[in-house]
């Protein structure tokens, strides 16, 4: 298996002063997952090199063994600190792309023509896709073949309003993903805050929040081992 990891590139919590990024869970999460399972892994962002990490996802209450576990992997560090650039990736060379969150996504992803062209084509080559927490409000901008949304009629989920409520961000992020997902003709559904919830519709999979991660991660892994036994 050759997973890709997608993960943002931008550091600044809208006019707030405080920084953002990826969220550390929803990377080293997955990344186990996926490297206990044998895959080959290549981590990737917008401009490359390191990318920034939300300060919050690394205090003690957001730690987790994953975390801890990537912190303490001298080779995961280093290669989160030569992701690839997106310029540089091509869906040919992957069986399948996970996206991370973080509020980070919310500004450069989602926005971002060669992210949008990377999960199309993906998705073109009947590859599965997974994003989670914030990473699926990267997919506002993608498309059917059709030129429909391509969240329209499908099954997802995504960080809800009530979570971005709690953490006291309403206001400050571009976009609310529950409400954007809904707004493109999504049929969003979710679990409990802060629970894992993990939604399957086709080649496309969500997860609603941090602790959607390990989940959506083995969802994603077992998509690919259905695919590879047709």
């Amino acid at each position: 298996m050759k997973i890709l990891m997608v993960l943002t590139s931008h550091d600044t919590l809208g006019t707030t002063g405080c920084k953002t990024g990826f969220w550390l869970e929803e990377l080293a999460a997955p990344y186990y997952a996926f490297k206990d399972a044998g895959a080959e892994i290549t981590l990737a962002s917008p401009n490359g090199g390191q990318p920034p990490l939300d300060p919050k996802s690394n205090e003690p209450d957001s730690q987790t063994d994953a975390t801890h576990r990537f912190e303490a992997d001298a080779e995961a560090i280093a290669a989160l600190a030569k992701t690839v650039k997106l310029s540089d990736i091509s869906p040919a060379n992957f069986d399948t792309v996970f996206y991370p969150g973080g509020h980070g996504p919310l500004w450069d992803l989602a926005e971002d023509k060669l992210s949008i062209d990377l999960i199309e084509g993906f998705l073109a080559a009947d590859k599965p896709v997974a994003l989670v927490c914030h990473a699926p409000g990267v997919l506002r901008h993608v498309k059917t073949p059709a030129g429909r949304p391509l969240v329209e009629g499908r099954k997802v989920t995504g960080f809800a309003n009530s979570e971005e409520e709690a953490v006291g961000l309403t206001d400050v992020v571009p976009f609310l993903v529950e409400d954007e997902l809904t707004a493109l003709g999504g049929v969003y559904s979710r679990g409990p805050d802060w629970g894992s919830y993990v939604i399957e519709d086709g080649l496309l999979i969500t997860g609603q929040n941090p602790g959607s991660s390990a989940a959506a991660a083995r969802a994603l892994i077992d998509a690919l081992k259905v695919k590879q036994a047709r």
